[in-house]
Protein backbone atom coordinates (compact mmCIF):
# COMPACT_ATOMS: atom_id res chain seq x y z
CA UNK A 1 0.00 0.00 0.00
CA UNK A 2 2.93 2.31 0.48
CA UNK A 3 4.45 1.81 -2.28
CA UNK A 4 1.18 2.42 -4.24
CA UNK A 5 0.62 5.39 -2.91
CA UNK A 6 4.33 6.90 -3.76
CA UNK A 7 3.50 5.74 -7.59
CA UNK A 8 0.03 8.16 -7.15
CA UNK A 9 2.03 10.96 -5.89
CA UNK A 10 4.46 10.78 -8.21
CA UNK A 11 1.75 10.49 -11.19
CA UNK A 12 0.61 13.89 -9.34
CA UNK A 13 3.70 15.70 -9.19
CA UNK A 14 4.13 14.56 -13.44
CA UNK A 15 1.03 16.15 -13.79
CA UNK A 16 1.54 19.42 -11.50
CA UNK A 17 4.69 19.84 -13.82
CA UNK A 18 3.06 19.18 -16.75
CA UNK A 19 0.29 22.29 -16.00
CA UNK A 20 3.87 23.71 -15.42
CA UNK A 21 4.53 24.28 -19.00
CA UNK A 22 1.26 25.93 -19.77
CA UNK A 23 1.87 28.64 -17.00
CA UNK A 24 5.35 29.15 -18.24
CA UNK A 25 3.89 30.04 -21.61
CA UNK A 26 1.88 32.85 -19.72
CA UNK A 27 5.14 34.24 -18.28
CA UNK A 28 7.33 33.94 -21.40
CA UNK A 29 9.63 36.99 -22.22
CA UNK A 30 8.10 39.52 -19.22
CA UNK A 31 10.78 38.55 -16.48
CA UNK A 32 13.81 36.59 -16.74
CA UNK A 33 13.47 32.99 -16.25
CA UNK A 34 16.35 32.53 -13.61
CA UNK A 35 14.38 35.52 -11.89
CA UNK A 36 11.21 34.00 -11.94
CA UNK A 37 12.72 30.57 -10.80
CA UNK A 38 14.43 32.67 -7.86
CA UNK A 39 10.58 33.97 -7.06
CA UNK A 40 9.17 30.51 -7.32
CA UNK A 41 11.73 29.35 -4.63
CA UNK A 42 10.95 32.48 -2.60
CA UNK A 43 6.88 31.73 -2.68
CA UNK A 44 7.07 28.66 -1.78
CA UNK A 45 9.50 28.85 0.98
CA UNK A 46 7.54 31.43 2.46
CA UNK A 47 4.21 29.33 2.10
CA UNK A 48 5.75 26.60 3.93
CA UNK A 49 8.13 28.62 6.79
CA UNK A 50 4.97 29.63 9.25
CA UNK A 51 4.31 25.61 9.31
CA UNK A 52 8.07 24.65 10.40
CA UNK A 53 9.08 27.80 11.61
CA UNK A 54 6.17 28.14 14.53
CA UNK A 55 6.31 23.98 15.27
CA UNK A 56 9.11 23.40 17.78
CA UNK A 57 9.51 20.00 17.10
CA UNK A 58 9.88 21.03 13.09
CA UNK A 59 12.20 23.88 14.08
CA UNK A 60 14.59 22.19 16.21
CA UNK A 61 15.28 19.87 12.82
CA UNK A 62 16.13 22.76 10.91
CA UNK A 63 20.11 22.75 11.49
CA UNK A 64 20.30 19.16 11.20
CA UNK A 65 18.78 19.01 7.78
CA UNK A 66 19.81 22.11 5.95
CA UNK A 67 22.90 21.14 4.98
CA UNK A 68 21.78 18.00 3.03
CA UNK A 69 19.32 20.06 1.57
CA UNK A 70 21.94 22.49 0.19
CA UNK A 71 23.01 19.17 -1.71
CA UNK A 72 19.97 17.96 -2.54
CA UNK A 73 18.85 21.78 -3.76
CA UNK A 74 21.96 22.32 -5.11
CA UNK A 75 20.87 19.59 -7.95
CA UNK A 76 17.22 20.60 -8.42
CA UNK A 77 18.50 24.09 -8.86
CA UNK A 78 21.61 23.44 -11.09
CA UNK A 79 19.01 21.66 -13.59
CA UNK A 80 16.90 25.18 -14.23
CA UNK A 81 20.13 27.17 -13.89
CA UNK A 82 21.61 25.40 -17.21
CA UNK A 83 17.86 25.12 -18.88
CA UNK A 84 17.86 28.55 -19.06
CA UNK A 85 21.61 28.98 -19.84
CA UNK A 86 20.72 26.37 -22.36
CA UNK A 87 17.96 28.24 -23.95
CA UNK A 88 20.11 31.35 -25.19
CA UNK A 89 21.88 29.27 -27.87
CA UNK A 90 19.49 26.13 -28.22
CA UNK A 91 15.15 25.25 -28.69
CA UNK A 92 12.69 24.03 -25.98
CA UNK A 93 12.22 21.04 -28.77
CA UNK A 94 15.94 20.42 -27.82
CA UNK A 95 16.14 20.77 -24.93
CA UNK A 96 12.21 18.21 -24.71
CA UNK A 97 14.32 15.72 -26.69
CA UNK A 98 17.51 15.54 -24.35
CA UNK A 99 15.32 15.67 -21.50
CA UNK A 100 13.52 11.82 -22.67
CA UNK A 101 17.30 10.90 -21.72
CA UNK A 102 16.82 11.06 -17.82
CA UNK A 103 15.16 8.18 -17.26
CA UNK A 104 18.41 6.14 -18.31
CA UNK A 105 20.99 8.12 -17.31
CA UNK A 106 19.41 7.88 -13.89
CA UNK A 107 19.28 3.65 -14.45
CA UNK A 108 22.49 3.59 -15.16
CA UNK A 109 23.75 5.43 -12.04
CA UNK A 110 21.51 3.60 -9.69
CA UNK A 111 23.23 0.14 -11.36
CA UNK A 112 27.03 1.58 -9.82
CA UNK A 113 25.40 3.40 -6.38
CA UNK A 114 22.57 0.80 -5.70
CA UNK A 115 23.93 -2.12 -7.57
CA UNK A 116 20.55 -2.25 -9.45
CA UNK A 117 19.80 -5.18 -12.14
CA UNK A 118 18.66 -4.15 -14.79
CA UNK A 119 17.91 -7.11 -17.98
CA UNK A 120 17.82 -6.26 -21.70
CA UNK A 121 13.93 -6.32 -21.62
CA UNK A 122 14.16 -3.43 -19.31
CA UNK A 123 16.71 -1.98 -21.30
CA UNK A 124 14.86 -1.90 -24.34
CA UNK A 125 11.22 -0.42 -22.08
CA UNK A 126 13.67 2.31 -21.53
CA UNK A 127 14.00 2.85 -25.63
CA UNK A 128 10.37 2.29 -25.89
CA UNK A 129 9.72 5.07 -23.90
CA UNK A 130 11.77 7.25 -25.33
CA UNK A 131 10.68 6.69 -28.92
CA UNK A 132 7.18 7.33 -27.04
CA UNK A 133 8.17 10.41 -25.54
CA UNK A 134 9.79 11.50 -28.94
CA UNK A 135 6.64 10.54 -31.07
CA UNK A 136 4.85 13.62 -28.54
CA UNK A 137 7.56 16.00 -28.81
CA UNK A 138 8.28 15.52 -32.94
CA UNK A 139 4.29 15.65 -33.82
CA UNK A 140 5.18 11.97 -35.09
CA UNK A 141 7.76 13.60 -37.61
CA UNK A 142 10.26 11.60 -38.77
CA UNK A 143 11.70 14.35 -40.38
CA UNK A 144 11.73 17.14 -37.88
CA UNK A 145 13.87 14.07 -35.69
CA UNK A 146 16.69 13.88 -38.35
CA UNK A 147 16.89 17.21 -38.87
CA UNK A 148 17.52 17.52 -34.90
CA UNK A 149 21.22 19.16 -34.26
CA UNK A 150 22.62 19.99 -31.30
CA UNK A 151 24.25 22.85 -29.95
CA UNK A 152 26.28 24.39 -27.41
CA UNK A 153 23.58 25.01 -25.92
CA UNK A 154 22.49 21.11 -25.73
CA UNK A 155 25.18 20.64 -24.08
CA UNK A 156 24.67 22.81 -21.49
CA UNK A 157 21.71 21.33 -20.89
CA UNK A 158 22.90 17.33 -20.87
CA UNK A 159 24.36 18.51 -17.84
CA UNK A 160 21.24 20.37 -16.36
CA UNK A 161 19.77 16.40 -17.35
CA UNK A 162 22.36 14.65 -15.24
CA UNK A 163 21.60 17.96 -12.41
CA UNK A 164 18.19 16.34 -12.58
CA UNK A 165 19.23 13.04 -12.17
CA UNK A 166 21.60 13.74 -9.13
CA UNK A 167 18.70 15.32 -7.55
CA UNK A 168 16.43 11.93 -7.24
CA UNK A 169 19.37 9.97 -6.09
CA UNK A 170 20.77 12.76 -3.26
CA UNK A 171 16.85 12.80 -2.17
CA UNK A 172 17.13 8.89 -1.63
CA UNK A 173 21.11 8.53 -0.53
CA UNK A 174 20.54 11.60 1.67
CA UNK A 175 17.09 10.77 3.71
CA UNK A 176 17.71 9.89 7.18
CA UNK A 177 14.35 9.54 8.25
CA UNK A 178 13.88 13.07 8.48
CA UNK A 179 10.36 14.73 8.57
CA UNK A 180 9.41 14.97 5.03
CA UNK A 181 7.69 18.87 5.52
CA UNK A 182 11.30 19.85 7.37
CA UNK A 183 12.96 17.99 4.08
CA UNK A 184 10.73 19.95 1.90
CA UNK A 185 11.06 23.24 3.25
CA UNK A 186 15.03 22.93 3.94
CA UNK A 187 14.88 22.04 -0.25
CA UNK A 188 12.84 25.08 -0.99
CA UNK A 189 14.89 27.15 1.15
CA UNK A 190 18.45 25.70 -0.45
CA UNK A 191 16.78 26.17 -4.11
CA UNK A 192 16.31 30.22 -2.54
CA UNK A 193 19.92 30.10 -1.42
CA UNK A 194 21.32 28.42 -4.36
CA UNK A 195 19.25 30.48 -7.11
CA UNK A 196 19.74 34.24 -5.45
CA UNK A 197 24.04 33.42 -5.68
CA UNK A 198 22.72 32.75 -9.59
CA UNK A 199 20.94 35.72 -9.92
CA UNK A 200 23.93 38.02 -8.14
CA UNK A 201 26.28 36.34 -10.46
CA UNK A 202 25.10 36.42 -13.76
CA UNK A 203 23.64 40.17 -12.57
CA UNK A 204 20.33 39.88 -13.40
CA UNK A 205 17.65 42.10 -12.61
CA UNK A 206 14.50 40.64 -10.61
CA UNK A 207 11.60 43.14 -12.09
CA UNK A 208 9.22 41.21 -10.79
CA UNK A 209 6.65 44.50 -10.35
CA UNK A 210 6.09 44.02 -13.83
CA UNK A 211 3.95 40.47 -12.90
CA UNK A 212 0.65 41.35 -13.17
CA UNK A 213 -2.66 39.68 -13.77
CA UNK A 214 -2.85 36.19 -15.45
CA UNK A 215 1.24 36.64 -15.13
CA UNK A 216 0.81 36.87 -11.34
CA UNK A 217 -1.67 34.16 -11.06
CA UNK A 218 0.69 31.77 -13.40
CA UNK A 219 3.39 32.41 -10.85
CA UNK A 220 1.24 31.37 -8.17
CA UNK A 221 0.90 27.95 -9.45
CA UNK A 222 4.28 27.42 -10.35
CA UNK A 223 5.22 28.23 -6.59
CA UNK A 224 2.52 26.14 -5.09
CA UNK A 225 1.78 24.05 -7.35
CA UNK A 226 5.13 23.09 -9.13
CA UNK A 227 7.37 23.86 -6.91
CA UNK A 228 6.24 23.53 -3.05
CA UNK A 229 3.63 20.54 -3.60
CA UNK A 230 5.84 18.67 -6.36
CA UNK A 231 9.04 18.90 -4.03
CA UNK A 232 6.92 17.44 -1.21
CA UNK A 233 5.46 14.88 -3.63
CA UNK A 234 8.86 13.93 -4.61
CA UNK A 235 10.17 14.05 -1.46
CA UNK A 236 7.63 11.83 0.37
CA UNK A 237 7.64 9.43 -2.81
CA UNK A 238 11.34 8.54 -3.09
CA UNK A 239 11.42 7.14 0.36
CA UNK A 240 9.53 4.45 -0.76
CA UNK A 241 10.08 4.00 -4.49
CA UNK A 242 14.40 4.20 -6.39
CA UNK A 243 15.24 6.82 -8.74
CA UNK A 244 15.03 4.76 -11.43
CA UNK A 245 11.24 4.47 -10.79
CA UNK A 246 10.60 8.07 -10.23
CA UNK A 247 12.13 9.38 -12.99
CA UNK A 248 10.30 6.51 -14.95
CA UNK A 249 7.12 8.81 -15.44
CA UNK A 250 9.40 11.49 -17.49
CA UNK A 251 8.36 9.58 -20.22
CA UNK A 252 4.56 10.61 -19.41
CA UNK A 253 5.53 14.63 -19.14
CA UNK A 254 4.76 15.15 -22.80
CA UNK A 255 1.36 13.03 -22.38
CA UNK A 256 0.51 14.80 -20.00
CA UNK A 257 0.64 18.77 -21.12
CA UNK A 258 -1.01 17.43 -24.54
CA UNK A 259 -4.12 16.01 -22.31
CA UNK A 260 -4.32 19.22 -20.03
CA UNK A 261 -3.84 21.29 -23.50
CA UNK A 262 -7.01 19.54 -24.63
CA UNK A 263 -8.88 19.99 -21.39
CA UNK A 264 -8.02 23.33 -20.81
CA UNK A 265 -7.72 24.99 -24.08
CA UNK A 266 -9.70 22.25 -26.41
CA UNK A 267 -6.60 21.24 -28.36
CA UNK A 268 -7.07 17.96 -30.17
CA UNK A 269 -5.10 15.47 -30.07
CA UNK A 270 -4.28 13.62 -33.34
CA UNK A 271 -4.27 9.90 -33.72
CA UNK A 272 -0.57 10.30 -34.37
CA UNK A 273 -0.11 12.15 -31.29
CA UNK A 274 -2.53 9.09 -29.60
CA UNK A 275 0.04 6.40 -30.80
CA UNK A 276 3.03 8.10 -29.01
CA UNK A 277 1.35 8.39 -25.70
CA UNK A 278 0.20 4.51 -25.87
CA UNK A 279 3.96 3.85 -26.37
CA UNK A 280 5.02 6.05 -23.33
CA UNK A 281 2.26 4.25 -21.11
CA UNK A 282 3.25 1.04 -22.11
CA UNK A 283 6.90 1.42 -21.08
CA UNK A 284 6.23 3.10 -17.86
CA UNK A 285 4.07 0.62 -16.92
CA UNK A 286 6.35 -2.18 -18.15
CA UNK A 287 9.24 -0.39 -16.21
CA UNK A 288 7.30 0.00 -13.13
CA UNK A 289 6.50 -3.54 -12.52
CA UNK A 290 10.13 -4.80 -13.36
CA UNK A 291 11.31 -2.18 -10.22
CA UNK A 292 8.78 -3.61 -8.33
CA UNK A 293 9.84 -6.78 -9.26
CA UNK A 294 13.70 -6.14 -8.65
CA UNK A 295 12.39 -4.71 -5.20
CA UNK A 296 11.52 -8.13 -3.90
CA UNK A 297 14.46 -9.91 -5.17
CA UNK A 298 16.72 -7.33 -3.77
CA UNK A 299 14.68 -7.18 -0.67
CA UNK A 300 14.69 -11.59 -0.31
Amino acid sequence: MKTIKAHCMVILATILIAGSFLASNNLTGTVNPISLTLLRFVIATLCLAPVVLFTPRFRKQIIRVLPRCMVISFFYSGYFICLFEALKTTTVLNTGTLYTLTPFITTVLCIFLFKMKVGLVQFFAYILGAIGTLWVVFNGSLNSLLSLSLTQGDLIFMLGVCSMCGYTIVMKLLYRKDNVIVLTFCTLLGGTLWMTIATVAMDIPLQWDLLQGNALLSMVYLAIGATLLTSYLYQKASIALNPSSVTAYIYMSPACVALLTFLIHGESISTVILFGIALSAIATLFLQIMNVRNSHKSAH
